[in-house]
């Protein structure tokens, strides 16, 4: 049977392009060397924060070996890198899988396919699934995120089936929903499925439930703080935890009021030093000078400044 991995700090890190839409190579070098050295567990290439849907097939292995190699040539061969996989048919799902082990990826992280959510039924979405997982060279985790799935959002009837696949090894809950977080960690051991909260705004509730910690978004600019709550969690000190998450919650809504992955960008490009904020059509970038006008932009600068003081 796979390995799920470990319990701790996931990051579905921001891709940084260059004004002509490249690859910024030193960018993100720079935010994977932050990352790492934050203490995160590993790196989530082609999440949904990394544009995955906007790059080639070339592209997502490059991204990939970037960053595996970037961790590596800096003595951070512990710090894992999970490759989201997810395409809209099973043949392209299957080669991704494939190309993620290539790449250096220990695990893949698969979404439901959307352009056709008639389709998808529930016995539809398990044979998709299980078809990547025998297929794949490398385990595999179920991304439940109905907002980039046409509002497909797997319970957790569902997902228990499919923890009996040998190769399917978690979920990222990016649906936020605590009530199926919990009915799954309390059910599974994480060793052989582990549960992550796809969202900071829910991540030290998730640990209460049982979960095996986060893979979200705000982790690309709070790396030390997520880490610094999962300790504190793990040295039994929950009402700490509690009070800082109280702080996610806030800083979660507003990095989502502010711009998402353009948003994210803007934000580490002012406060840490690297990186420009251009995304990728359709999505729209933000301007990291104009930051101060978003008022939900307060609540970020006060997490930043307790991010930077660790």
């Amino acid at each position: 049977m796979s390995s799920a991995p470990p319990p701790g700090i996931y990051v579905p890190a921001v891709l940084f392009f260059d004004e002509e839409e490249n690859f910024d190579v030193p960018a993100i070098q720079s935010h994977v060397l932050r990352l790492a050295q934050g203490g995160v567990t590993g790196i989530l290439v082609q999440g949904s924060n990394g544009e995955a849907q906007h790059l080639s097939h070339e592209e997502r292995k490059e991204a990939i070996q970037l960053t595996r190699k970037t961790l590596n040539d800096n003595g951070l061969k512990n710090v894992l890198v999970i490759a989201g996989t997810g395409a809209q048919s099973t043949r392209e799902t299957k080669k991704l899988c494939v190309d993620a082990r290539d790449a250096g990826a220990s695990h893949a992280l698969v979404l439901t396919p959307s352009t056709w959510p008639p389709q998808m039924s529930v016995d539809n979405i398990i044979r998709f699934h299980r078809e990547v997982a025998d297929a794949s060279p490398i385990p595999v985790m179920i991304y439940n995120f109905p907002v980039v799935t046409a509002g497909q959002d797997l319970d957790s009837d569902t997902l228990a089936t499919l923890t009996q696949h040998p190769n399917i090894v978690g979920t990222k809950l990016s649906c936020g929903n605590i009530r199926k977080l919990h009915h799954l960690a309390t059910r599974f051991p994480s060793s052989e499925f582990a549960v992550y909260a796809g969202r900071s705004d829910f991540f030290t509730q998730g640990l209460l439930s049982g979960s095996a910690g986060t893979i979200a978004a705000l982790v690309n600019v709070l790396p030390k703080l997520h880490v610094k709550v999962f300790q504190l969690y793990q040295e039994g000190k929950v009402v700490e935890a509690m009070e800082l998450q109280g702080k996610f919650a806030h800083a979660d809504w507003a990095i989502g009021k502010i711009g998402g992955i353009g948003g994210v960008k803007a934000i580490i490009s002012k406060n840490f030093g690297y990186g420009s904020t251009t995304v990728r059509g359709p999505l729209k970038a933000v301007d990291a000078e104009r930051l101060h006008e978003n008022k939900h932009y307060k609540a970020m600068e006060e997490m930043i400044s307790v991010e930077k003081a660790l």
